[in-house]
Order: C-alpha cells, then sequence, then structure tokens
C-alpha cells in the first residue's frame, strides 16, 4: 500500500515574518496520520522551517546543485549541505526551471543522481505544455522525460523517489486537469515503470500537480494511480494545505 504524499511547494513566494506565520498556522493543523506531509521553502528559509514545524512535517528543497558535495559552484547548495541542514527531499525538473532557467535533461540526471547519493528523495517533476497536449504529445513528452532517467541511471532508482505529473498548461492557471485526464497520464507512468519492473512501479508514488484545491483534490486523490498531490500557490494557506491533505486521508 502507497503512502499518500502532499507536499507543498512555496515556490519564490516568503519573508521571515509571512513564514513565520505559515509555520504557525501549519502546527495548529490537524494532520492525517495515513499521510505523508512536506513542504518546500525558498532555500533562505529552509532552517526557519525545519526549527518550526517540527517532526510531523517533511521539509524538502526546491533545487539543489548538478554536484553531491561541497565545492566551488558559486550560487549553488550541494545536496550533502541540504542534507546536513535537515532536508529530506529535493525537487528536480519542475517546469518552470526546465523552461524559464533552461535546465537540460543532461542537467536533471546529474542533480537527481547527486541528491540520492546525499540520502536525499529526488521529487521528479514531468508534464507537457498546452501546445504539446493539444498535439496529443502528452504520453510522448511525459514518456521521454522519465525515461532520460531511467536509460542513464537505471529504473532501480526509483525504489527512492518520487514521481510527480504536472501538466504545464495547469500550473498556476487555474486550469486543472480533470480526474480522468490526470489518471489516464499517471496510469501510463506507472505501465512506463512496469515495463522495467514491476515492484518498482507498484511501490513509486505518482502525484498529480497543478492547480490542486480543497475543491478538486478528493476527486483527483481518489484515482486508482494518483498518490498525493505536489500543491503550489494553495500550499501557502495553512487552512488550505490542510484541507488537501485530509481530501489524501481520506
Amino acid at each position: 500500500m502507497r503512502r499518500p504524499i502532499v507536499a507543498g511547494n512555496w515556490k519564490m513566494h516568503g519573508t521571515r515574518d509571512s513564514v513565520a506565520k505559515l509555520i504557525k498556522g501549519l502546527r495548529d493543523l490537524a494532520l492525517p496520520s495515513g499521510v505523508e506531509v512536506a513542504v518546500f521553502p525558498p532555500s533562505l528559509y529552509i532552517n526557519q522551517v525545519i526549527e518550526g514545524v517540527g517532526k510531523v512535517i517533511a521539509v524538502g528543497a526546491q533545487n539543489s546543485a548538478i554536484e553531491p558535495e561541497q565545492g566551488a559552484l558559486t550560487g549553488e547548495i550541494a545536496p550533502s549541505q541540504l542534507a546536513d541542514a535537515g532536508c529530506k527531499l529535493v525537487l528536480v525538473g519542475h517546469s518552470e526551471r526546465r523552461q524559464i532557467i533552461g535546465e537540460s535533461e543532461a542537467v536533471l540526471i546529474r542533480k537527481f543522481a547527486a541528491a540520492q547519493a546525499c540520502g536525499l528523495t529526488p521529487v521528479l517533476c514531468i508534464g507537457e505544455t498546452l501546445e504539446e497536449r493539444e498535439a496529443q504529445k502528452t504520453l510522448e513528452i511525459v514518456g521521454r522525460q522519465l525515461d532520460s532517467i531511467i536509460d542513464a541511471l537505471g529504473i532501480e532508482v526509483f525504489a527512492n523517489a518520487v514521481i510527480a505529473y504536472e501538466p504545464v498548461w495547469a500550473i498556476g492557471t487555474g486550469l486543472t486537469a480533470t480526474p480522468q485526464q490526470a489518471q489516464d497520464v499517471h496510469e501510463a507512468i506507472r505501465k512506463q515503470l512496469a515495463a522495467k519492473n514491476a515492484e518498482v512501479a507498484q511501490n513509486t508514488r505518482l502525484l498529480y500537480g497543478g492547480s490542486v484545491k480543497a475543491a478538486n483534490a478528493a476527486e483527483l486523490f481518489g484515482m486508482p494511480d494518483i498518490d498525493g498531490g505536489l500543491i503550489g500557490g494553495a500550499s501557502l494557506n495553512a487552512d488550505e494545505f490542510g484541507a488537501i491533505c485530509r481530501a489524501a486521508g481520506n
């Protein structure tokens, strides 16, 4: 039985004051025991969040370096440093980093491997643009993004990783894939994993991301291959985020 996970990606939001208020809100939540809950604050506030939320909520980083250990790489943070700070997870391949920052598959493979080498759980983000969906290339694009990791590092790496399907056209737009649209892609991802290793496929948690709210979470999470969500804007509101976590627990 896969344990659901709800992860909040705060993106480039927060000040010390607003983060403190959000931490207080998170600490006041009644979170379901059967759901793993995580948040991904900006790197500046990782220590503040780890100290504030305690052990009930895992803390991850939104990005990490291509090299696992400390070194001469100005402006970057090594996965080993994130682990030392208390992080448990790290996002790899979020569409904003693929499309705006220009991170290539070759870079993402190195980031994925470096994170795992330091004991972090990579959350691999994959997804198609609206243009690609309208051209009916969704499964081709998602499959290619997943295969780049499998081909380079082997299927076994997903025994300690999470996959988040985030259609680019649904991130921050208010548009959401229908539960069935999301399920279809999640099912295809699991089949792609199963073609290499059935046990890994059965145990890998697949998250949906893209304008998930309390109002639509239960229906999305009710799908057989959706094991939770990677939540953007709604994770900046503790009450809304808590409601999404409870939906995953049901």
